[in-house]
């Protein structure tokens, strides 16, 4: 058994080992899967960022695509009035957007014509003629004087059509052909400070925000009755030299009024003929205009010049409003496209420039930009407002162009954790996603092993204690093998012991060799004390092995213990004399308690026959049974005058199969070794009975056993 134990432990201990050095790796790799999680982690912010900056994008040039290209001008003419043809007079609405500098992403909008004129949907005459006191006439006067400077040279006009200038990379087609930068390129810079550094291509990407892409978007084509589309067009017309009004109030055209004057129609054929021009914005080299042309271009009319200039015959009048009502014009509104031009602030923009957004329309043979300028710092803030609604614990941002911009430069010892290159197809703003503690990972590993360590430790030392434990049961087995073979033994003996002599008693009782009465009483007497014995033995065995199965059953009843007691005793009289001891009681005064008598019996019997086998060299062969009530218990004490148990043994006779070893042993009678389960079925009885048992000295010798029941 012995030997197993040892094979076992080897193979424990080497599986704890194996396992420990599992665990170490498993550590370490998962202190390295912690930094590539954490890496997932900006990602996935950056992705969440993306799609929120789009969302807003996307719902802002959706909006503005759908917006009616009447809106950029100051009167219109609403549709659905023009179509009742038996109105003599139509009105004039203001624009929507004749109080609205800022919308959202956009600043100012505007309207350029073919001629280079500016329509501007805030003021219906020349803005040297504002009030200087209000806060949009200064804005426009900024805004005409940057597009005359900035846009117009960006823009070209032939046979009517507007095109951008070429060498402008933000014609539509020609970014997807050629961008600037490359996915891969953009993947593997990230901008810091005045330079751009390049960063592993796992810890930056470029995230596209396809916005403005023309795949995303659709032009408009829709047809409209020529009348309302000459009475849009008349708010354009050339200026007048009339000064406009202080006070201008919406004005009213009449429906036998002719807007525009409407070519001869074999021109109208031979036009129709030609080629229509192209859509979308081609490259041609034109020179630039002056600045004082551009400002001057950029006019509009009042409504008593528009009344003026469009001054025509009744009868001219009649003839066309039956083709004007009658004859639909198409109008095509193609998608924005952006336009990154220099100016006054172009070295303080993230972008490296001004970004417009222009929309081509076309209205039969009439071509027009319309267009607002991009809020850049309203981008740039709701870029801010997305991070830092995504961020994670721990997690940090900057974007590093805003800092350059507003004069400040990264930290020496900075890093970004993960650079998101946010590609808007007009430029791109570069989001660094930092960790606010850089050493939270190694904190963590740290922390990791010294718990690793710490199990590890405690696992050892529990498998240290369950082996010694382990060592200690095969032990006790041994140990309770060895005692069970004892028992076997002592059964055995106890047995036979009896058994021998109830068969020598009986023969010579057959054989009628005893002739004496006296004899033959002693010799029956004799035969009954070892039956007696015998049945003591087995009811011992008969009551432990109950005991072990749980099938011993009580029965409590009330009754007076010292009755009981004084039964046992005179039971057992007989056969102390017989080993030369007498039985002395001292029995105090007691009510009567609940108790099962076959169970106080068998105490009474085991705790004398204990007395008379381990007393017998005693000089004071007198065994005193006490019984007294004591602090809610019955006591039952019995005294012999023997060589007593020694202090260490005191608990370990209570145990199964013990019995006294060594001088006690060679002291008592050899002959009767005993079973050792007397005194444990004395403590199993007393437990039942809600009470205890204990083992005191008595003078001047021999040791004294008592037994509390409660009451």
């Amino acid at each position: 058994m012995y030997r197993r134990l040892a094979i076992l432990s080897i193979v424990i201990v080497a599986a704890v080992c194996g396992l420990g050095g599992l665990g170490y790796h498993a550590v370490a790799k998962w202190a390295q899967g912690l930094e590539g999680t954490r890496l997932g982690e900006f990602a996935e912010v950056a992705e969440q960022v993306r799609q929120d900056v789009k969302r807003k994008l996307d719902e802002f040039i959706q909006a503005e695509q759908q917006r009616k290209y009447t809106d950029y001008l100051y009167y219109y003419v609403p549709e659905n009035v023009a179509q009742a043809q038996q109105q003599q007079q139509l009105p004039l609405l203001r624009s929507p957007l004749g109080n609205l500098w800022s919308n959202s992403f956009a600043n100012g909008y505007f309207q350029i014509e073919a001629d280079g004129s500016i329509v501007t949907p805030y003021y219906p005459g020349q803005p040297v003629q504002m009030d200087e006191n209000d806060a949009i006439a200064g804005e426009v006067k900024r805004q005409l004087r940057n597009i005359g400077d900035n846009v117009l040279p960006s823009i070209t006009r032939q046979s009517g059509a507007l095109r951008l200038a070429k060498g402008q990379t933000t014609h539509q087609e020609e970014i997807t052909k050629s961008p600037a930068l490359s996915m891969q390129d953009k993947e593997r810079q990230a901008s810091d400070g005045d330079d751009l550094q390049k960063v592993k291509g796992t810890r930056s990407k470029a995230y596209p925000i396809e916005s403005l892409r023309q795949e995303t978007q659709e032009a408009q084509v829709f047809t409209q009755q020529r009348s309302v589309a000459n009475y849009n067009q008349a708010q354009v017309m050339p200026p007048s030299p009339q000064p406009p009004a202080a006070n201008p109030v919406a004005p009213t055209v009449r429906a036998n009024t002719p807007q525009v004057r409407r070519m001869p129609m074999t021109q109208r054929r031979s036009a129709q003929a030609e080629p229509a021009p192209q859509s979308d914005f081609a490259y041609r080299q034109q020179a630039t205009p002056a600045p004082q042309q551009a400002e001057a271009n950029a006019t509009l009319l009042t409504p008593q010049d528009q009344q003026t200039s469009l001054g025509m015959t009744s009868a001219q009048t009649d003839a066309q409003q039956v083709n004007d009502s009658s004859e639909m014009v198409q109008i095509r509104i193609e998608p924005f496209v952006p336009l990154v031009v220099p100016g006054a602030d172009a070295v303080t923009s993230v972008f490296g420039g001004q970004v417009f957004l222009l929309r081509h329309v076309q209205i039969e043979d009439r071509h027009l930009l319309q267009g607002f300028q991009l809020d850049e710092h309203r981008l740039v803030a709701e870029v801010e407002e997305s991070a830092g609604r995504f961020m994670r614990e721990g997690m940090g941002f900057e974007l590093p162009q805003v800092r350059k911009v507003n004069g400040q430069t990264a930290d020496a010892g900075e890093k970004a954790a993960y650079t998101a290159i946010l590609d808007f197809g007009f430029g791109d703003l570069i989001l660094r996603l930092k960790e606010l503690d850089p050493a939270w990972i190694a904190k963590r590993s740290g922390e990791l092993h010294r718990i690793y360590f710490g199990i590890i430790a405690t696992v050892m030392a529990a498998v240290a204690l369950a082996l010694v434990s382990l060592w200690h049961n095969v032990r006790a087995q041994v140990r309770l093998a060895a005692k069970k073979d004892d028992f076997i033994s002592a059964v055995s003996h106890e047995l036979r012991t009896p058994l021998t002599s109830i068969r020598m008693y009986s023969e010579m009782l057959e054989k009628n060799w005893v002739k004496s009465q006296d004899k033959l009483g002693e010799y029956y007497r004799n035969m009954r004390q070892e039956s007696e014995r015998l049945s003591r033995l087995v009811e011992n065995v008969l009551d432990f092995a109950r005991l072990q199965k749980g099938r011993r059953r009580y029965t409590f009843q009330l009754g007076h213990l010292n009755d009981c007691v004084a039964e046992v005793v005179e039971m057992m009289r007989p056969y102390a004399q017989q080993h030369g001891f007498g039985i002395r009681t001292e029995f105090g005064p007691m009510s009567q308690t609940s108790f099962d008598k076959d169970a106080v019996t068998q105490i009474v019997v085991n705790l004398i026959d204990n007395a008379v086998k381990y007393a017998a060299c005693a000089t004071d062969k007198i065994i005193i049974v006490r019984t007294r009530e004591a602090q809610g218990h019955t006591i039952i004490e019995v005294e012999d005058h023997g060589p007593g148990i020694p202090h260490r043994q005191r608990k370990k006779v209570f145990e199964e199969f013990y019995r006294l070893e060594g001088k006690v042993s060679e002291q008592s009678r050899p002959a009767t070794t005993g079973t050792g389960l007397g005194l444990t079925l004395v403590k199993r009885f007393a437990e039942a009975h809600g009470g205890y048992v204990e083992i005191d000295s008595a003078e001047p010798a021999g040791a004294i056993f008592r037994v509390a029941l409660a009451t």
